[in-house]
This record gives C-alpha cells, sequence and structure tokens, in this order.
C-alpha cells in the first residue's frame, strides 16, 4: 500500500481572535493540553508579568518563572527550574524572545509548548525553531512546534505598533524567500517542497494584498495567521527555507555588521526582499512590495533606518556569507561592489523617494 498522505506537525489549538487570552484555561483543559492544571509558565518582567495579575486566578494550578532575556543560558536555567514539577505543558506568555526561551526549555524537558504571543514582530511564535543569544552571537535550535498557539487580538493592540510592522516586514518577505527558493531548485536541483512554498507564499500574499492597517483587526487577524502559517510551513520543509533567503541574509548582514545599529528583524527583513525582488529583474513586484511596506511605515531604502547607500553596498556584499550554502539571487547574480552600487541607484530610481 502507497503512502498517500503525510502526516504535518501543527498545532492542535490555533485561537486568534479578541479575547482569547480570558479563555486560555478552558482552552488548555478543554483540549486535554492541561486536565490537572499544572503548568510552567515563562514570562518577561514586561507585558508578560502584567498580564500575570490578570490571568493568574484562572490559572491557579500554574507557576509562574520570570526569565531574564533570550540567551541560551536563560532557556537552560528555565528549563532547569520547571524539570522535576510534575507540569502538563510550558506556557510561553510574552514575545519572542519569552516564547523561544519556553521552546527550548520544554524541548529540554520533554514537554509540549503553548506559545502565547504578546505581539507579533516576527514568524517564530509557531516555527520549529528557537533563536537564541550564546557566546558566539545567536543560534539557532531544533525544537518541537507548539502544541498550541493563542493570539489575543486585545493584547496584540496594546503592544507597541512598530513590532506589528516588523511582522508585517517579515511575512511579506515570504514572496521573495520563496523565490529564491524556486530559483535554487531551477538552477542547482534543490528538493523544494511544493506545500511549504504554497503555504508561505499566500501567507505573504494575504498580509501583501489586505487593504487595511495595523489598527484593525480584521488585517490583524490576517497578519497573525500568516505568521503562523509560516512557521508550519517551515516545519513541513524542515528547515527555514519557505521563509528566508536572501532577504534574511541581508538581515543577518546587518545584524553582524552593525549590531548595536541594526533595527528591527522584520524591518531589515522587508527591505532586503523589495531589493532582492528588484534585483531578480521582478521590478514591478519590487515596485508593488515598496509600495505597501510604505503604507505600513515600513523602511524600503536604507538611510531610513539609519544607514548610508555605501554600507548598504557592504551589507548586500557580506550577506551571503551569513548562510553558507543556502543558494539565493544573491549567490546566483555574486555581484562585486561597483555592480551593487549600479543596481540599488536603479532600485532607488524605480521605486521613487
Amino acid at each position: 500500500m502507497p503512502v498517500l498522505t503525510r502526516l504535518i506537525p501543527s498545532p492542535v489549538v490555533v485561537d486568534i481572535r479578541p479575547g482569547a487570552l480570558d479563555d486560555l484555561g478552558c482552552v488548555l483543559a478543554d483540549e486535554r493540553i492541561s486536565q490537572s492544571g499544572r503548568l510552567a509558565i515563562a514570562v518577561s518582567g514586561g507585558s508578560g508579568a502584567r498580564l500575570r495579575e490578570r490571568i493568574a486566578p484562572s490559572l491557579p494550578g500554574a507557576d509562574w518563572y520570570q526569565v531574564g532575556g533570550g540567551t541560551i543560558d536563560d532557556a537552560v536555567r528555565l528549563a532547569s527550574g520547571i524539570k522535576g514539577g510534575h507540569y502538563d505543558a510550558v506556557v510561553g506568555l510574552g514575545g519572542g524572545k519569552i516564547i523561544d526561551c519556553a521552546k527550548f526549555a520544554a524541548a529540554r524537558v520533554g514537554l509540549p509548548l503553548v506559545a502565547v504571543a504578546t505581539n507579533l514582530a516576527h514568524d517564530g511564535l509557531c516555527s520549529p525553531v528557537a533563536t537564541l543569544d550564546n557566546d558566539a552571537g545567536r543560534g539557532s535550535y531544533g525544537v518541537p512546534n507548539p502544541i498550541a498557539v493563542v493570539i489575543d487580538l486585545n493584547v496584540i493592540r496594546e503592544a507597541p505598533v512598530r513590532f506589528v510592522r516588523s511582522g508585517i516586514g517579515d511575512a511579506i518577505s515570504n514572496i521573495s524567500a520563496v523565490a529564491d527558493w524556486e530559483l535554487a531548485h531551477s538552477v542547482n536541483g534543490e528538493k523544494i517542497d511544493g506545500l511549504a512554498a504554497a503555504m508561505a507564499r499566500q501567507a505573504g500574499e494575504a498580509v501583501l494584498r489586505h487593504p487595511g492597517g495595523v489598527g484593525d483587526d480584521g488585517f490583524l487577524q490576517v497578519l497573525a495567521e500568516a505568521l503562523v502559517l509560516t512557521g508550519i510551513a517551515m516545519s513541513v520543509s524542515g528547515d527555514s527555507r519557505p521563509s528566508s533567503g536572501a532577504c534574511h541574509e541581508i538581515n543577518h548582514a546587518f545584524d553582524l555588521l552593525h549590531p548595536k545599529r541594526a533595527a528591527a528583524h522584520g524591518e531589515q527583513c522587508g527591505l532586503g526582499a523589495a531589493f532582492a525582488m528588484y534585483l531578480r529583474g521582478a521590478h514591478e513586484e519590487s515596485a508593488a512590495m515598496a509600495e505597501v511596506l510604505r503604507r505600513h511605515g515600513l523602511p524600503v531604502l536604507p538611510e531610513e533606518i539609519g544607514f548610508t547607500p555605501d554600507e548598504f553596498v557592504r551589507v548586500v556584499e557580506f550577506a551571503p556569507e551569513t548562510r553558507p550554502g543556502r543558494f539565493t539571487i544573491l549567490e546566483h547574480l555574486d555581484l562585486k561592489t561597483e555592480q551593487i552600487k549600479d543596481v540599488y541607484a536603479d532600485y532607488v530610481k524605480a521605486i521613487g523617494s
């Protein structure tokens, strides 16, 4: 009997709506994630700590763990703290750093992870990867997908708007990332997972083409769903290929070359995606992407995040070194400094000021 289907690792609960946080205890119990109510909840000292006062009465069996930051040491300390606590699950309540620490800790002690996001800054909230700072800079660690994802749109609205904008840039960059994946397939024969590519691309297109803005529940719903779908797409493919191409290489180059000046992850990815689309000759698509990024208050030129054109040229030149073995439009064209300068000048003229 041939295998006619495949199992796709995905959350058993995805609850995205206004007021979702108020029903967290009921959702976890009803879905049999934690019938006993024994939960280890990781929070930050910021948004998570404030929400603790609000939801603690509905979770009487929970123990709360404050996480200091987003380092591997923080995650190991969290795992040590919850080990032996006889919990049903670990809950990461907060932004990306807290959720990534909780992902790593949950995997280390063999418990399921519930991701309760307080902002939509990037697509890591439902991905099978924990990104943590370490002595060498920053590392990506494979972990299981969250068993549940809860996103309260009322809470998202309370977060600084820059987090939503960052998520927009990260989601839209999927379009460029998938184009890079398809390029690697056509040029080098790299295997491409059609389902993962379709999920990631459609997630990016949904955000790109939605007419709403950062203050609309309808738009926030689409953005949150897009980020969740992108995480699942990465799980389907087994790596970050569906959402990480030249756009993320450029982002990583900003971080490595200018660690104290780098902008938000999604801001750099969105800018990188618009430029990468121009590099591959998709000039109309690049202009449309730049227009939407601008409409949401995101940068499309390096000067808008404090970098000179020459610094950006160096970032693009260095970008391929950030992901050895990954083939994108940057590796394909292999442009030298003067060539990048010329293309960047054309890009600026094409998208306008």
